[in-house]
């Protein structure tokens, strides 16, 4: 990637994120009072998250075996409420175990 495509993909990001951020004040004035529109705003961020971070969780090791292995143990340890540290140490040694594993059969 190149110095100029850099930025243009910055830009680009940066115009994106401010029209998410700028459009809710613009167009609603009022508080908004629909208990569905509002579950759906709280959402909204988590959902991007995800949307941001799954595809690089997917792509960050050199099998997608492992990588998958790492994200299903992150959710499994997520889901029983335990610290981020915990989550991310797990998902961690998943990827390390399944690595080793991968290695030594291929």
């Amino acid at each position: 990637m190149n110095l100029g495509s850099f930025f243009l993909y910055l830009a680009v990001m940066a115009g994106v994120t401010y029209l998410i951020r700028v459009l809710p004040y613009v167009f609603m004035r009022k508080e908004v009072k629909n208990r569905f529109f509002k579950s759906f705003l709280n959402y909204v961020p988590y959902t991007v998250l995800a949307v941001m971070t799954v595809p690089a969780i997917l792509s960050a090791t050199d099998h997608f075996i492992s990588a998958l292995a790492g994200l299903i143990v992150g959710i499994v340890v997520a889901y029983f409420e335990k610290g981020l540290l915990l989550v991310a140490l797990s998902a961690c040694g998943a990827v390390f175990v399944a690595e080793l594993i991968i290695r030594c059969f291929m």
